[in-house]
């Protein structure tokens, strides 16, 4: 065992290298080691070190410093260098190890055609300095390829995230500048409308992000706005935003209308969002056509003619089993992953995210905190969070209750442990009171729930399972398996499509209210009862929140604070966005009325290109599932049709086989039914049924991304589709 220590310390040294994602004392000894070693090294090239310095600043990375990254960088290549040195000899041992059969027993084993291949049996004949050359080859091109390509690897990844940022940038700038010119047509001063967007980044997404750095360097670093967006065009890895920068830091220094100017960016972004919309439906329409080309009809083709040879001429079980278990589920994992990373941030939608479909009684539908929240909006009591702070301030002694309030701060103290417990039982309270609206709000718990009941009942109805050889077996679980699957999924797509539905209901409401809401306060209602009329009128999904928001008023709430506990009662992105801009116009000024035009309008266009992007896909989307029923149709086919004919043709004294003509072809030896007894078909037909269920998971997912945006949006595709397998199945059982 000696031998293998070296092998048992590499591996050892590269697993080592992941201790710092899950422990800090790693990551802290990882960095003094890298720094050490390479610190001083990383920063003699000034021109190397700003472009990397650079890369870094594109792909937004927080929280360490050029000199840590690039040294550790280094010192993850130099570790795996010399740990694949140590694994590459290992390596080339066992192969010359597994080559040491002798050239002979090779050139047997193989087909004449390609019996030169047994030459390289005679490496295991090399002679000691032979030997020792060829393994210290081996070893320096492991060793180096894999320190060149961690090294590589991570810069590559920055330029990765860059790219996706530039993406995520690129589809958020348009609302962001539609945030900045209704807040600047307000009337509130540039700075501030910077501090403001910085303060709601997390809603209007990384354009915002990348903005408020520049308010960052202003703030902290006491850095002139010009100056601060122009270094703000020179990092970004957006185009788009670089131009709007500089065109920006232009129009600050020339003394121009900052107004204007946004008018015209958020009129130019709003044509540029229908064209891109475009060119990105038509991308997705190719992806469509290639994913039904390649990943549906072909896969279909090769196992039809797979099928026909193993059962007529010669067994490709193997290579059926390789097609079915791995080509097809690797190769839609690499669509999906593609389609992903080029339409990410593309086209002018966003999908829904779960976290916004979860507990109501989280902050908001991003989990931003406005600046301007009070201490009751942060998920406390109000009249308690008052009262303590009276407690505290009238007895001036803290929480120890001394002084004048002692034993006043003694009540509150059992007070506070009794709301503490409230707040803790919340969750129970909500369950209690309305269990199906609460279960069905929280997709990820639904699976909790349910993957447990589906196992017990895999565990009562598919076992015990009988003994037999392994096709038997799987026969057995596989049915069970697929029904527990799709109800699984099936509680799944309930859940997460009555939250998603639900937002969907409250977002087409949003401009509508938006638009009331502004002719309202144009008619010259003050913002309190312009709220207290549009929340009289019908919006729908929308009316039920918006009373509520009115009691909150009429109970002594300020109007921004009304709206932002609207907000984290609905929980969707584009109410986030409405909220955000409202609240922070009404501070400017209570002359809303051109915001929330702008508002509407950009809810409006928001909600335009959704429902087109659904209304195209919605063709593609028939088109895989009819494709998905030819797959059905063809496996069914030969499961009734063509499967029995052989079996006929193929027995004795059943009539099937073909008179013997002498040429070979039918009966004798050399025909075309010869060993079509020794073929068992049954593993056949458990793998079209392994097959089609495969499909049924590969096309619903890719179904989902395709006309909605993302893989979840798939699974009730994926629920249809095994269903249909599962029926089709049933039929073929049944003829």
């Amino acid at each position: 065992m000696i031998e293998y220590l070296p092998l048992v310390a590499a591996v050892a040294v590269c697993l080592a290298l992941a201790l710092p994602l899950v422990d800090d004392r790693a990551d802290l000894f990882v960095t003094r080691v890298a720094l050490s070693a390479f610190g001083d090294y990383v920063g003699e090239n000034e021109a190397r070190r700003q472009a990397q310095r650079d890369r870094m600043r594109a792909a937004h990375v927080a929280g360490t410093t050029h000199r840590v990254y690039a040294s550790r960088t280094l010192l993850y290549a130099a570790v795996l260098g010399v740990a694949g040195s140590v694994i590459g000899v290992y390596a080339a041992g066992a192969l010359l190890a597994a080559l040491d059969v002798g050239e002979a027993a090779i050139r047997a084993a193989l087909p004449g055609s390609v019996e030169f291949v047994a030459v390289v049996a005679r490496l295991a004949d090399l002679g000691l300095g032979r030997l020792f050359v060829l393994l210290a080859v081996v070893s320096a091109t492991v060793g180096s390829g894999l320190a060149l390509g961690a090294y590589l690897a991570r810069w590559q990844l920055l330029d990765q995230r860059a790219a996706a940022r530039a993406a995520e940038i690129d589809a958020t700038l348009p609302r962001t500048v539609a945030f900045m010119y209704a807040l600047s047509r307000s009337g509130m001063a540039f700075p501030r409308v910077m501090d403001t967007l910085a303060e709601n980044e997390e809603v209007y997404g990384e354009a915002a992000a990348e903005l408020s750095v520049a308010v960052r360097d202003m703030n902290a670093f006491g850095t002139d706005a010009l100056t601060a967006l122009q270094r703000i065009s020179r990092r970004t890895p957006s185009d788009d935003l670089a131009d709007f920068s500089e065109n920006l830091a232009s129009v600050l220094g020339t003394g121009q209308s900052v107004s204007e100017f946004l008018n015209d960016q958020y009129e130019r972004y709003q044509a540029e969002a229908e064209a891109k919309q475009e060119q990105y439906l038509e991308l997705l329409s190719t992806f469509a056509e290639a994913y039904v080309t390649a990943l549906v009809a072909g896969p279909l083709f090769f196992i039809t003619i797979l099928v026909v040879i193993g059962l007529v001429l010669q067994d490709t079980l193997p290579l059926l089993r390789v097609v079915v278990y791995l080509g097809v589920p690797l190769a839609t994992f690499g669509f999906v992953v593609y389609v992903d990373s080029v339409t990410q941030g593309v086209g002018g939608t966003e999908t829904v995210a779960e976290s916004s479909l979860a507990d109501p009684d989280t902050p908001s539908v991003t989990g931003v905190r406005h600046a301007t929240d009070e201490p009751g909006d942060r998920g406390a009591s109000p009249r308690f969070d008052g009262g303590a702070a009276a407690e505290s301030g009238a007895g001036g002694s803290g929480a120890d209750g001394a002084g004048a309030g002692g034993t006043g701060a003694d009540r509150w103290a059992a007070s506070r442990e009794r709301l503490r417990v409230y707040d803790r039982l919340r969750s129970v309270r909500r369950l209690v009171a309305s269990p199906v609206e609460t279960v069905l709000a929280s997709p990820r718990t639904v699976l909790l729930a349910v993957v447990p009941a589906a196992v017990v009942g895999l565990l009562v109805f598919a076992f015990p399972v009988t003994l037999g050889t392994p096709m038997e077996m799987i026969d057995q679980v596989d049915g069970p398996l697929v029904v527990a699957t799709a109800l699984v999924l099936a509680a799944y797509a309930v859940a997460y499509e009555f939250g998603k539905r639900r937002v969907r209901r409250v977002e087409s409401a949003v401009p509508d209210f938006l638009d009331r809401l502004a002719s309202v306060n144009e008619a010259g209602t003050d913002v309190v009862g312009s709220v207290r009329r549009v929340a009289d009128s019908n919006l729908e999904a929308l009316t039920e929140d918006l009373r509520r928001t009115r009691r909150d008023i009429d109970w002594g709430a300020d109007v921004s604070t009304a709206l932002r506990r609207l907000e984290r009662r609905v929980r969707s992105p584009m109410t986030s966005r409405a909220v955000a801009l409202v609240t922070n116009a009404i501070q400017a000024s209570g002359d809303v009325g051109p915001v929330l035009r702008i508002a509407a309008d950009e809810s409006r266009a928001t909600w335009a290109l959704r429902r087109e992007r659904r209304q195209v896909m919605l063709t593609y989307l028939i088109v895989i599932y009819i494709s998905f029923l030819v797959f059905l149709g063809i496996i069914a086919a030969l499961s009734v049709s063509f499967i029995p004919a052989i079996e006929a043709a193929g027995v004795p004294g059943t009539g099937g086989g073909l008179p013997d003509t002498g040429s070979g072809v039918s009966g004798g030896p050399g025909g075309i039914t010869d060993g079509i007894g020794d073929i068992d078909v049954a593993v056949y037909e458990q793998l079209f049924f392994h097959a089609a269920s495969i499909q049924a998971v590969c096309s619903g997912l890719v179904a989902g991304q395709l006309g909605e945006g993302s893989v979840r949006d798939g699974v009730k595709h994926v629920v249809v589709l095994l269903a249909l397998t599962l029926v089709a199945f049933a039929a073929i059982g049944a003829v």
